[in-house]
């Protein structure tokens, strides 16, 4: 067990369940799909198999900027076996898709904006078949020379490489006095590399032709409805005739938000009709989805002589890459939140996200604030160093809490325990390990290599605090739907919610079991017959489709009461469901106590509800205006092991703590925190796609190199911050994304602690460690 320093004890043993045993909220209650998913039983969207099915694959552009001459499909038609082969010509209703906006190409047809583009895909009897095929459809290419550097892109005179421009968005927030000016002014240009989803599950997906003309596609996805409007307004036909079923997803992190193949299958399908299954292969699935954009930013604090901050100017420049995503949402998370859960009187940024030849980058893990909050933070180590002020205590003196304003004019109204989570995180025990001259090669930066020599070993300690919104922001219309029937005990509960690993499939029990007072839940599967649950994303699931399985089964409960009210003659207000039975309230007459399970023989209860959080409302022209829903605070402190002539770097330990609302499943919460702060940790020393001239060098596994089990340190979480959200599901805030917001800066942080080197761009490498 780990203690959360709440007196919250979170099982890591997996065979302890609970202490009741009844899987209710508040207890580590197993995955369903965990003991399949470690035997290798699961079946995720690459296991997908049908009776005559084919196979898809996709040809795609080598070069990053081309203009396309003619494509020759001659020879894949000559291939024996080759069943479809689909161009931009062949899509016969809307040829342009995006999340957002609409920008992207089915299939380039005239120009290439990135290097991996689709160009066209064909439909065969044999994966090796469709391989043969697409490698002899012949392209003729005009190359041109890419724009790959954001600020040429929005610079005056640049040419545009797409009809809409290369300026996906420009955002200003200015708030307060602008000629103030601190007794202390300090300025830094920091870099964050792109970084890489990593998903272990490529895309993938079944698409099956139905006799009424429609589609059924099983999709690993993380947001149903959404694909299916694009796929329906591609395909020409109405969205009732496109089913999307969620097919077992493996892993997404914002890398299944977006279209990849969902189009270029189901269109295969309609052309050939059989079914036809598409599998990315690890190098094609790092250009198949979007990535985290690439981020140079610019600060200048000023602060008083005392430390606090009376103005932040900032100029964030975010690449987009090729298409638009959801550039222009990050680029607001990025500078909403680019000064840090800290108050700022006045601040002058300006926020920019360019369209470039690169990959296309959207949505991952952080949404944005990942990148500030790298820059901001070591903003803040800076000021301490040139106040002469301790790191800490600087963060303590400007920390924001409920009540305060935020650099937008919001108002924080919910709760926002930031004080709390740097003192518990900077206060925890440092943990007890062996000096680098003391610890076994193994534990040495290098490892098995062998490399290190211990005496020029050097250990640092960082310490960083992160924060973001919850949900869609900016008027968004948010909601999520979710239906409950009740039948003798039995609940089913529906959600369209993509589970992608976060454990919704878990959780949705839970909130039935504890709303319903019954142990039989069943989670029906994912799917469009449902309305939309929204994306699973922007850590708005446990809220939103929690909140709307909460409000369907309550709805269930009360019909439920109502009925045993009223064969018993009692009003409903004298009923309760107390540890799976009805009982009367008080001295209410007759005494009534039921098991729910027999309350109500051969009755249904059944209910749909739909579950809505406060309205949010768009920026105005100065970024001011109530644009969130709710903001959640973590703090990270590293600890780190430097060989200052190599440059390599191992993480020993972390330290966290988090604003979580409420703890809803705590093995699972612990799950969200080791795994978030293991991308943090790959993002400061080892994660990033290296591009030249648009062209990508690393698309695999054995060059983008991500955190293994020997790389992570342990993970100790100080303390888990409970004060109950109001307006969320039993009080609880979203905790995905918070764990990999302030990871990478404490780590870093550490390094500088060790070295003494300004470190304004991460990942790390050894060369700019290395003396």
């Amino acid at each position: 067990m780990v203690n959360s320093g709440t007196g919250l004890s979170i099982v890591t043993d997996p065979s302890v369940v609970s202490a009741s045993g009844r899987g209710v909220i508040g207890e580590s209650v197993r995955r369903p799909d965990g003991t399949p998913k470690v035997q290798g039983r699961f079946a995720f969207s690459s296991d997908l198999w049908a009776e005559g099915m084919l196979w898809g694959a996709t040809v795609r552009s080598p070069h990053p900027s081309a203009r396309i001459r003619s494509i020759d499909l001659s020879g894949a038609w000559q291939i024996p076996g080759v069943r479809a082969v689909v161009t931009y010509d062949d899509v016969p209703g809307n040829k342009m898709f995006g999340l957002e906006h609409a920008d992207q190409p089915v299939f380039a047809h005239d120009v290439v904006r990135f290097h991996g583009e689709p160009i066209a895909a064909v439909a065969a009897d044999h994966p090796d078949t469709a391989r043969r095929a697409m490698e002899a459809i012949v392209v003729d290419y005009e190359i041109l020379t890419p724009l790959v550097d954001p600020e040429i892109a929005i610079a005056e005179g640049t040419p545009p490489i797409h009809p809409d421009g290369n300026l996906f968005r420009r955002l200003v927030i200015r708030r307060g006095d602008m000629s103030v000016s601190g007794d202390v002014v300090v300025e830094g240009t920091y870099e964050v590399g792109m970084q890489d989803q990593a998903p272990l599950g490529t895309e993938s997906g079944l698409a099956v032709p139905d006799d009424d003309g429609g589609i059924d596609l099983w999709i690993s996805t993380q947001w149903l409805h959404a694909d299916q409007a694009q796929v329906a307004a591609s395909l020409a036909l109405p969205e009732a005739k496109v089913r999307l079923h969620l097919a077992g997803v493996g892993g997404a992190f914002g890398a299944r938000e977006d279209c990849s193949l969902q189009i270029h299958i189901c269109l295969l399908a309609l052309q050939t009709g059989r079914p036809v299954k598409m599998v990315y292969s690890r190098e094609e699935s790092f250009f198949g989805h979007v990535h985290r954009h690439p981020a140079r930013m610019w600060y200048r604090h000023h602060a008083t002589r005392d430390g606090r901050i009376v103005k932040v100017e900032g100029r964030f420049v975010f690449d987009g890459g090729a298409y638009a995503s959801t550039s222009s949402a990050v680029l607001a998370n990025a500078t909403c939140f680019s000064t840090g859960p800290y108050k700022v009187p006045a601040v002058d940024l300006l926020g920019l996200a360019a369209r470039t030849n690169n990959l296309p980058c959207g949505a991952m893990r952080g949404f944005g604030a990942v990148q500030t909050c790298f820059g901001h933070e070591a903003q803040m180590d800076k000021l301490a160093t040139t106040l002469g002020i301790d790191p800490i205590e600087l963060r303590l003196l400007n920390a924001m809490q409920t009540g305060d304003s935020c650099i937008t004019g919001q108002i924080v109204t919910g709760a926002l325990p930031v004080e709390e989570v740097i003192r518990s995180c900077a206060e925890a025990p440092m943990p007890v390990l062996a000096e680098p001259v003391d610890s076994p090669m193994m534990a040495l930066p290098g490892g098995a290599g062998r490399t290190a020599d211990a005496a020029g070993v050097k250990r640092g300690v960082g310490f960083a605090l992160g924060w973001k919104n919850l949900m869609f922001s900016e008027g968004f219309d948010d909601f999520s739907t979710a239906s409950c029937h009740l039948l003798d005990g039995v609940a089913t509960v529906k959600s369209a919610c993509a589970e992608v690993g976060q454990g919704f499939v878990t959780l949705a029990q839970q909130i039935a079991r504890t709303v319903l007072g019954v142990d039989d839940v069943i989670l029906a599967p994912a799917d469009t017959h449902i309305g939309s649950a929204g994306s699973t994303s922007a850590s708005r699931q446990t809220w939103m489709s929690g909140g709307a399985i909460e409000l369907a089964c309550r709805t269930v409960r009360q019909k439920l009461l109502s009925h045993v009210g009223a064969a018993f003659g009692v009003s409903v207000d004298d009923l309760d469901i107390v540890d799976r039975r009805i009982v009367s309230r008080h001295s209410a007459k007759p005494v009534i106590d039921l098991d729910v399970a027999d309350a109500a023989p051969g009755v249904a209860f059944s209910a749909v509800e739909e579950h809505h959080h406060a309205p949010t409302f768009r920026l105005d022209e100065n970024g001011q205006g109530n644009a969130h829903v709710s903001f959640a605070v973590a703090a990270h402190r590293a600890v780190v092991d430097v060989d200052v002539e190599l440059g390599l770097v191992r993480v020993v330990e972390i330290t966290t703590s988090m604003d979580v609302g409420k703890v809803l499943n705590p093995l699972q919460l612990l799950g969200q925190v080791e795994g978030g702060t293991a991308q943090g940790i790959g993002l400061a020393v080892m994660e990033e796609i290296l591009l030249t001239a648009g062209k990508v060098r690393n698309p695999s596994f054995t060059d983008y190199l991500i955190p293994t089990a020997l790389d992570m340190p342990p993970v100790n979480v100080a303390q888990l911050v409970e004060v109950p959200e109001p307006g969320a599901p039993f009080g609880a805030k979203g905790a995905g994304e918070s764990p990999t917001i302030s990871s990478t800066p404490a780590v870093v942080a550490a390094i500088r602690n060790a070295t003494g080197r300004e470190l304004p761009r991460t990942p790390v490498r050894p060369h700019d460690i290395a003396l």
